[in-house]
C-alpha cells in the first residue's frame, strides 16, 4: 500500500513528533517536529528534515552544522500521531553538542547529568 503523509495525525499546527533513533546502536537521539511536507521531503531525500516552530521554516538536520541524519528507517505509531526515524547519525545531535538531546536524568527527584 502506498504512504501518505496526510493520513497521519498532525496537531492542530499541523504538526507530528518525530524521535529520531540511532539506527546501529537504537540511542534516542532527539524530538523534533514535522509537517506533511518535511516528511515528504525526508522520505524523497533520505535527508531528514524538520519543521522549525521558532523560524517557521525547514530544518535539514546537519544543513548548517555538518551533524547530519541519514534515514535509515522511517515508522510510523499504531495511532499514527507520532514518527521514528532511524537514522545514521553523523556527530551529536543536540544543539548543546552533547550526542543525545536526552542526557538528564531524574533520579530520587533530582535532575542529574550524564
Amino acid at each position: 500500500m502506498p504512504f501518505d503523509p496526510a493520513t497521519l495525525l498532525y496537531n492542530d499546527a499541523g504538526l507530528i513528533p518525530a524521535i529520531a533513533q540511532d539506527a546501529a546502536t537504537g540511542e534516542v537521539l532527539m524530538m523534533a517536529w514535522m509537517n506533511a511536507d518535511a516528511v515528504a521531503q525526508t522520505l524523497e531525500t533520505g535527508r531528514v528534515t524538520y519543521w522549525s516552530r521558532s523560524r517557521q521554516a525547514f530544518w535539514i538536520k546537519g544543513e548548517t552544522s555538518g551533524h547530519t541524519q541519514e534515514l535509515v528507517d522511517f515508522r510510523v505509531d499504531c495511532d499514527r500521531d507520532c514518527l521514528l526515524v532511524r537514522v545514521n547519525q553523523t556527530g551529536p545531535a543536540c544543539h548543546t553538542g552533547a550526542r543525545s538531546c536526552f542526557f538528564t536524568a531524574v533520579h530520587d527527584g533530582e535532575e542529574v547529568s550524564d
